[in-house]
């Protein structure tokens, strides 16, 4: 493997495989004697929080600034939506009724892939959270076209691994929301949202609360199906309160198709001089 590092001290894998052959001692073997970067108990002490947070915010970046991941389109929505060939196993009829937006999804994802890899792939990578339902359909539409997405996967209670669909090398797991949150929003050129469960809902409001206080700068938000979202948020309601602006509710637009979305991303007011800008062809 060649040698990189900008400094002539030793490195830090040398010394964990060296440390691993001392031979076993009451002091070598005290927990106390372990390398700390290299021990796990030590690692995951509530003191070290901070640690672990500054740990799991620089990884992902690390590997995606490897990858050459310039910018991204992220996608939001609910792990419970099937495809439609399995819309016969949903709980309810609603879920069945909401898989013709997995199809979206992954059509959404295929072509914006495809747009992407003419300028090289760097640009506009889908990133979803890597799991089932409409993040699977993301990351299976990139599959499709030939091209790398993201996944943003985290640990939960019940057993959650990531669709098989995500570039390997791209595929992370998180312990905290709130760094995976930003990492989705760290490069994103647009946000996408189909409907979803409570960590959509999270998901979506945390993206127009950072670009409605100016904490992030504004881009495309769209929200596949209006009866959806219409349904389960009263958007004018909020407005007549006067808890948001009148302004506020042109933050975000409803869309219903793959193809009706990409022509927002590419018609919205100020995108062509953004970095990473969605070409016409």
């Amino acid at each position: 493997m060649m040698d990189d590092r900008r400094h002539p001290f030793r490195d830090s894998q040398q010394d964990r495989e060296a440390a691993s052959q001392v031979p076993a001692t009451p002091q070598s073997l005290a927990p106390t004697y372990r390398l700390a970067f290299a021990d796990t108990d030590f690692m995951t002490r509530e003191e070290l929080r901070p640690v672990r947070l500054q740990l799991e915010l620089l990884k992902p970046e690390l590997a995606m600034n490897e990858a050459g991941i310039r910018s991204t389109i992220v996608l939001f929505g609910g792990a419970r939506i099937p495809e439609a060939a399995q819309k016969h196993t949903a709980r309810s009829q609603t879920l069945a009724d909401l898989s013709r937006y997995y199809e979206e999804a992954r059509s959404f994802a295929r072509k914006m892939t495809e747009i992407s890899m003419l300028a090289g792939g760097f640009e506009n990578v889908i990133v979803t959270g890597g799991g089932p339902g409409v993040m699977e359909a993301g990351n299976r539409g990139a599959t499709e076209a030939g091209g790398r997405s993201i996944g943003l996967n985290i640990v939960l209670p019940h057993e959650q691994a990531p669709n098989t669909y995500v570039t390997p090398e791209l595929c992370f797991n998180f312990h905290y929301f709130a760094i995976r949150k930003m990492h989705f929003l760290m490069r994103a050129r647009a946000i996408c949202i189909f409907p979803g469960g409570f960590g959509t809902l999270d998901e979506l409001f945390e993206s127009l609360t950072l670009i409605q206080t100016g904490r992030m700068a504004q881009v495309p938000v769209l929200l596949f199906g209006r009866a959806f979202w219409e349904k389960i948020i009263n958007w004018d309601a909020l407005a007549e309160a006067g808890t948001i602006s009148a302004q506020d509710l042109a933050l975000f637009q409803f869309v219903e198709t793959a193809d009706e979305a990409i022509r927002a991303i590419r018609n919205w007011q100020g995108a062509g001089e953004k970095r990473g800008a969605i070409p016409g062809r």
